[in-house]
């Protein structure tokens, strides 16, 4: 979405408030922290993201925000985060910790509540989870210890807006998570009972707008549950999620699986996030839907569950934020999501308008910097299969976006950034990402490789091909190291 349209968004949800405004923002490095960052800052003086660790922050804050380093479990810490703050946002949780997690959660609510009183916090934002009680045995620790918080929060004294929502739907959500990394990878899922619990799903967009609003809301405590216009069930959001996406998903129900057992699933499909996932899925023998129609009060149309899935990933396709992971770092391979993303880091020894130069001239005339053979062995295979083929061209001069070079299309172009996606037909979408950058005193090349597969073909397309891949593009990037060494020769040493 385009920073002009983010505004006017931003513009229609609250106005512009300031006057002072002074936010406190924990969880800022989280998904929903990052969720609201940017709106924060339209509409606060002072937006403080509280962190354990400022620097890590750097990278990611906006203009008008600071890194300040606080601890919910250090209350001296809090002190100083709070002082002379009129809002404060309290997004953390204990999940991923060891330990009793409801103990840490009911701790680190009360020493924040405690703090924010003693600094005369005018209100406390806080998100919940929306649930209705169960009597099954499998009842959710997570979801009792989440209504505690609230409840630990409002006994401080500091007015507290506790926002209550079901699974949100968005990229980087762990419930959304979980469900497409299932229905990517697995053709045949098997769907227990609890697949079939009736929830209320919210956009990540209009999560958003809940939250900012409120900073307006009304004087004292209020409890608000939030929810999108349709009621489905977990297989419902896997159903959609796969015709969105184009697949073919076979579900076969079972009665007898419980959400512990199902859970440890995540183990295979998230096993990055599985403690946090183990607990989320657990929490899903609960009824998850609006009962209490209070919120209505903030005038925000929300999307259906279908429409959700579909903008999430417009939005993650359209923002490119995945490539711009660990942007100090000397090289990865990781997996963001369903997409693989691997980076490649070379240090360029010449200014940076001269780096630039030689790394966005790829493709052509220019070639790809090695094995141009190989790209000509690809396009021939693309052409055979009804792709594109290798057109084996490119524009005159600067690109632009849009722009064809060879089976690649521009998404993005700047000074010191070059996108291409592919054109050829693939399982899945792949950009190749070129960035130059400088830090410590040096100038640097990155290359990020990214993946993001459709369904199991997409996945078994990835790990036959990543020998070749691999070779591939440590050539290109020693290649490019030795052209970008030779111009500097040749500045020197007039020829």
């Amino acid at each position: 979405m385009p920073s002009s349209q983010k505004r006017l968004e931003r513009s229609n949800v609250l106005s512009d408030v300031k006057n002072g405004l002074t936010i406190v923002l924990t969880g800022a490095s989280g998904y929903v922290g990052q969720l609201i960052l940017h709106d924060l800052v339209e509409v606060a003086d002072e937006v403080r993201c509280m962190t354990r660790r400022p620097e890590s922050l750097d990278p990611i804050l906006p203009e008008g925000a600071i890194a300040v380093k606080g601890d919910t479990f250090e209350p001296v810490s809090l002190d100083v985060v709070l002082e002379g703050a009129t809002v404060a946002y309290y997004l953390v949780h204990s999940l991923g910790e060891s330990g009793d997690f409801a103990d840490l959660e009911a701790t680190s609510a009360r020493n924040f509540g405690q703090a924010a009183k003693r600094a005369g916090v005018k209100r406390i934002v806080y998100l919940g989870g929306l649930a209705q009680k169960s009597t099954s045995n499998d009842a959710s620790g997570h979801m009792a210890s989440r209504h505690k918080v609230g409840v630990i929060l409002r006994e401080s004294g500091v007015p507290v807006t506790e926002f209550r929502a079901s699974t949100i739907i968005g990229a980087g959500s762990m419930p959304f998570e979980a469900v497409r990394a299932l229905v990517e990878r697995l053709p045949i899922m098997v769907t227990p009972k609890w697949v079939r619990e009736e929830l209320q799903p919210i956009s990540a967009r209009d999560m958003r707008k809940y939250l900012i609003t409120g900073i307006q809301d009304q004087p004292g405590s209020h409890i608000y549950e939030i929810g999108g216009a349709d009621i489905v069930r977990y297989q419902d959001i896997m159903r959609m999620y796969a015709r969105v996406r184009g697949l073919r998903r076979i579900m076969v129900p079972v009665p007898v699986i419980t959400p512990r057992l199902s859970s440890h699933w995540l183990r295979l499909v998230t096993p990055a996030h599985y403690r946090i996932g183990r607990r989320i899925v657990e929490s899903s023998v609960h009824k998850s839907i609006v009962i209490d129609d209070s919120a209505k009060r903030f005038n925000i149309e929300c999307l259906d569950t279908e429409t959700a899935i579909r903008i999430a990933m417009e939005d993650e396709d359209n923002d490119l934020k995945f490539l711009d992971l660990y942007p100090n770092s000397k090289g990865f391979k990781t997996q963001e999501g369903t997409r693989f993303l691997e980076r490649r880091v070379v240090k360029a020894n010449v200014e940076m308008n001269q780096a630039a130069k030689i790394a966005k001239s790829v493709g052509g005339q220019n070639g790809w910097f090695w094995g141009n053979s190989l790209w000509r062995i690809r396009g021939f295979i693309d052409r055979i299969v009804g792709g594109v083929g290798y057109r084996k061209g490119r524009p005159e001069g600067e690109l632009s976006e849009g722009d064809l070079v060879d089976f690649w299309t521009v998404r993005r172009v700047s000074p010191d950034r070059l996108t291409l996606s592919a054109d050829m037909r693939l399982p899945g979408e792949a950009l190749l990402d070129f960035k130059i950058r400088e830090a410590d005193k040096s100038v640097y090349i990155d290359m990020t490789v990214s993946f993001n597969p459709r369904g199991w073909i997409g996945y078994a397309y990835w790990f036959a091909l990543y020998p070749i891949h691999a070779l591939v593009f440590n050539k290109m990037m020693s290649s490019l190291e030795r052209r970008v060494a030779s111009s500097l020769v040749e500045d020197i040493i007039p020829l």
